[in-house]
């Protein structure tokens, strides 16, 4: 008979070791509302979209057989959802998670196929009402799902040598496939098109094993993109005083299983590189002395951070486990031999760690453990892709979490910073690796967004998005937070003041689970960032001021008020258009500029719509003023509607929302709005 039962280590002693981070990152859209009316009043607004703080609109903690009946909801609706969403007859939805609000507000996050094939880049969500009906959408791609043909007319054969030059251009060792290429639908970037996914194995040349995913058109033999799927960091063994860790008992012997934490084990590779080696287990419920030399203190050290990590995401985030679904992952300790680094890998659903240089420096740490558990969490959620934009997202997430966990844990051995591997001395002179304040001071990451950013090493890229949580949590200039002092610039030169961290890590935390996809970029963060800080506190409130403030100190938009010169605000949520006579809204909140509207404001629209009927598309200003951008005839056609207006709206103001309204009166009709913007002269 087993029990859990709470476990004490000795004291560990701080440790130095040299090392080198690597992270991941995607692109966004912002959901807009959906509402119905009459087509000469004025839109009704719903909390939601007139911009005050839904009550209820955090994400509620949802037991795992909870999670489960609303999985199981939205997989018996998912074909009727496909055809609300107006997808074409070859597509289906695929439910890959659901986040339930307290006010009955439900996302539900779908992978896409076509014509049995897996859309690389179609994921989207849905967020419902209570009642059920879709209020907005927002999608990894905005392009139809119409590839040319599903026909290859290369081999897999062909696509699996490329993947394997991949690989060795990238230095690895001993690549080898290890997942066939399997034919899917290539939809993150460009026109969707038939490809061929392959994925090879080996070790990448630190000795990190190599799962790089090499996607190629099966139709031309190009290759179409990469990214390397294990996602690695590195950490050490910080002193972390005497704690208590869950350990489970059977009979007369203790094992590192923590049976409150979904099962959570720790296991000892001893200097193996496969397999989950053997599981910690021992006489007595004390593990390690303190000592690296002793294996069991890198084994406490890895189910402690474990821990925290798992506790932090429940209680201050409500998420059971990784997944949502109360299954806990597994560690992995004394990975390799002097292997530098940890990492974390979807395919087995675990942590791992090497001992640093020496042998001497187990990667294990409270920072480290949530760095890589983010990982996991960013996998199954917002699933940024491990490259460009989105793969410098993904990466700060991870630091962004491993810092808040840090946080969370009041050790008083390891406190709270924004600080990255601060005991890694990999400078030599006691320096840290990363700063959130102000990145560029590791030498190589940047601190603010510019065109090419994507371009370079993700680890890197993720330095402006650390950036951006620093200022949004603290604010800029010069303070001291326990005890570390941080002067943190930014980019316009103007001044931010923070909301403190435990609402920017609700922001950020709700817009990675319910706003971002997999081709999220630093543009979509913002929108997506905004939208969650909008329904968490109203897009009238300090809170959401803070985040365009915070965004505009890391050069990604500008502040409230603009200052003019071609402001622009917009919607990129596609919302379906009603074929039965009712309007569609999709607002956009316009807050801190001042005066009225100056003439000649732009109105950039992209609507998708097959009509047989009367069309109408209109501009409600914030008085309820309508302006007419375009309106259908009778009869059959179809049309792309890409057009940008210009509009005398000189006698409105330009604060508040601004709406696009879309009424379609005849029942036969499909489409929906892809996107908007307003851009102030």
């Amino acid at each position: 008979m087993s029990s859990s039962s709470p476990r004490r280590r000795t004291p560990h002693t701080p440790s130095r070791r040299a090392a080198a981070f690597a992270l991941v990152g995607v692109s966004a859209l912002i959901a807009a509302a959906v509402q119905s009316g009459a087509a000469t009043a004025a839109p009704e607004q719903s909390p939601r979209a007139a911009g005050q703080a839904v009550p209820g609109s955090e994400s509620v903690r949802l037991t795992p057989a909870q999670r489960a009946e609303l999985i199981r909801d939205a997989n018996a609706g998912k074909a009727q959802q496909a055809k609300e969403l107006g997808l074409g007859a070859q597509e289906a939805l695929v439910v890959r998670d659901v986040v339930k609000d307290a006010d009955g507000t439900v996302h539900t996050r779908y992978e896409r196929t076509y014509a049995g094939l897996p859309v690389l880049g179609g994921d989207l969500v849905v967020e419902s009402t209570p009642a059920g009906a879709t209020e907005s959408v927002v999608k990894a791609t905005r392009a139809a799902i119409k590839p040319a043909t599903t026909t290859a007319k290369v081999s897999a054969a062909k696509a699996e040598a490329q993947a394997l030059s991949a690989a060795k251009a990238e230095d690895a060792k001993s690549p080898a496939v290890n997942r066939e290429a399997r034919k899917v639908i290539w939809a993150a970037n460009g026109t969707p098109t038939v490809a061929y996914e392959t994925v090879v194995g080996g070790f990448q040349h630190d000795g990190t094993p190599q799962e790089l995913h090499v996607v190629t058109d099966a139709t031309t033999g190009a290759k179409l993109y990469e990214w390397e799927a294990i996602e690695t960091g590195t950490g050490n063994t910080v002193y972390s005083g005497q704690v208590t860790i869950g350990s489970t008992q059977s009979g007369s012997t203790y094992n590192l299983t923590d049976g409150a934490r979904g099962g959570h084990k720790t296991y000892n590779l001893n200097r193996g590189t496969s397999g989950t080696g053997t599981l910690f287990s021992g006489p007595d419920d004390v593990w390690g002395n303190g000592s690296a030399s002793n294996l069991e203190s890198a084994g406490a050290d890895a189910a402690y951070g474990a821990q925290l990590t798992w506790d932090y995401y429940k209680n201050v985030h409500g998420r059971s486990g990784i997944r949502g679904d109360g299954v806990g992952a597994y560690s992995r300790v004394h990975y390799g031999n002097n292997y530098v680094n940890a990492f974390w890998s979807d395919s087995c659903f675990c942590m791992t760690y090497g001992d640093g240089s020496g042998n001497t420096n187990p990667l294990t740490s409270i920072d480290v453990a949530a760095h890589e558990m983010t990982h996991g969490l960013t996998s199954n959620t917002a699933g940024l892709n491990y490259s460009g934009e989105s793969g410098g997202l993904n990466e700060a997430t991870s630091d962004i979490f491993g810092s808040t966990v840090e946080f969370y844990a009041a050790n008083s051995s390891d406190v709270g910073d924004y600080l990255i591997g601060e005991e890694i001395n990999i400078n030599g002179d006691g320096t840290p690796l990363r700063y959130m304040d102000k990145p560029s001071k590791d030498g190589s990451s940047k601190d603010s967004w510019y065109s090419g950013i994507g371009s370079i090493d993700v680890h890197y890229s993720s330095g402006p998005a650390n950036h951006f949580f620093y200022l949004l949590s603290e604010g800029s200039g010069a303070k001291t937070i326990n005890g570390v002092s941080y002067n943190s610039p930014t980019s316009d030169g103007l001044p931010v003041t923070g909301i403190g961290r435990a609402k920017a890590e609700k922001i950020w935390f709700r817009a990675l689970t319910t706003k971002f996809t997999s081709t999220t970029n630093y543009a979509g963060a913002r929108t997506g960032t905004l939208a969650a800080a909008g329904e968490l506190y109203g897009t009238t409130s300090a809170e959401y001021t803070a985040v365009q403030n915070a965004w505009a100190g890391i050069a990604v938009g500008s502040r409230p008020g603009g200052g003019g010169g071609g402001t622009s605000f917009e919607s990129t949520t596609d919302v379906s258009i009603p074929d039965n006579g009712a309007a569609v809204t999709s607002p956009i909140t316009v807050s801190g500029r001042t005066g009225n509207a100056p003439s000649n404001l732009a109105v950039a629209v992209d609507i998708v719509h097959t009509y047989v009927g009367d069309l109408q598309v209109q501009l409600v200003a914030p008085d309820g003023t309508a302006y007419t951008l375009k309106a259908y005839g009778t009869g059959g056609s179809a049309d792309n509607l890409n057009t940008t207006y210009t509009v005398n709206a000189s006698s409105e103001v330009a604060n508040g929302v601004w709406t696009l309204r879309v009424q379609d009166n005849a029942a036969a009709d499909t489409g929906y709005i892809s996107g908007w913007s307003l851009t102030f002269p």
